[in-house]
């Protein structure tokens, strides 16, 4: 096998930030010794998450095996995931930060499911996946997410199986989405449906579109980190790495800012 430098577009704070949260998780159950220590687990975490490199190019590159370099993945992206927001926390901490309104929209997250998996099939998409509901703030940042449902499941299916639309009619926050939200019940606000619509609803759907479009790129955030762009593993850990990147990627926003 060759091996060559490679280089992960991510800051030192958040390999600090990473390495930081194992080294509590390894204090408090007093491991003496790891094969990597808490900065170098961090960065095979980071590579693996960003670049989406399988088990065995990371285990290769770290110079540890396959199973090791899984099984430092699987803690700490549960050690990540554990530090994201609660829904009805994240809804508060939305009211207390003064937002006007919030954005909800689903994602889906592509697997390597075959045909015969029709349950993780994507009518909408026509690919195999896993739906996540995010909702994010109108500049995009991302307050929430939920977990995974296979991807057959409708937005708004999956809003109200995690009770999403219960908990934003509770804390009186008007809520952006687009179509596949209509009918839903709540303060959530989706477009005007059909065609030949008069000139005000096409005025008001524009100016819906407007709005909604800034908190839709938090979808995009979370592509941007390779692994989630199709995943090969269990279609079940979609919503703990979802939960894991979303931690990290508000830390890099707060760190930027």
């Amino acid at each position: 096998m060759l091996f060559y430098r490679a280089a992960v577009d991510l800051s030192h704070q958040s390999l600090n930030y990473v390495a930081g949260v194992i080294r509590r998780h390894r204090k408090s159950m007093r491991s003496v010794w790891r094969r990597l220590n808490p900065g170098r687990q961090a960065l095979l975490v980071l590579v693996y998450l960003r670049k989406g490199e399988s088990f065995t190019e990371l285990g290769a590159g770290f110079g540890v095996s396959t199973t090791t370099a899984w099984r430092y993945v699987e803690e700490a992206v549960a050690l990540l995931s554990a530090r994201s927001p609660k829904l009805s926390a994240a809804l508060r901490k939305a009211k207390r930060d003064g937002l006007h309104y919030l954005v909800l929209d689903g994602t889906l997250i592509r697997t390597d499911r075959i045909k015969a998996d029709r349950p993780y099939y994507s009518g909408k998409h026509r690919v195999h996946g896993m739906n996540v509901q995010v909702i994010a703030s109108p500049d995009g940042t991302i307050l929430w997410t939920s977990a995974a449902l296979p991807g057959k499941a409708h937005d708004l299916t999956a809003a109200r199986i995690w009770g999403i639309l219960r908990a934003l009619d509770q804390a009186g926050i008007i809520t952006l989405a687009d179509k596949a939200y209509q009918g839903a019940e709540g303060p959530l606000v989706t477009p005007y449906k059909g065609k030949n619509k008069p000139e005000s609803q096409k005025q008001a759907n524009r100016s819906h579109a407007k709005l909604r479009g800034p908190g839709e790129r938090a979808n995009a955030q979370l592509k941007s980190w390779k692994i989630l762009r199709k995943l090969r593993c269990s279609p079940s850990k979609a919503g703990h790495l979802c939960k894991a990147i979303a931690v990290l990627q508000n830390h890099r926003v707060a760190q930027a800012a």
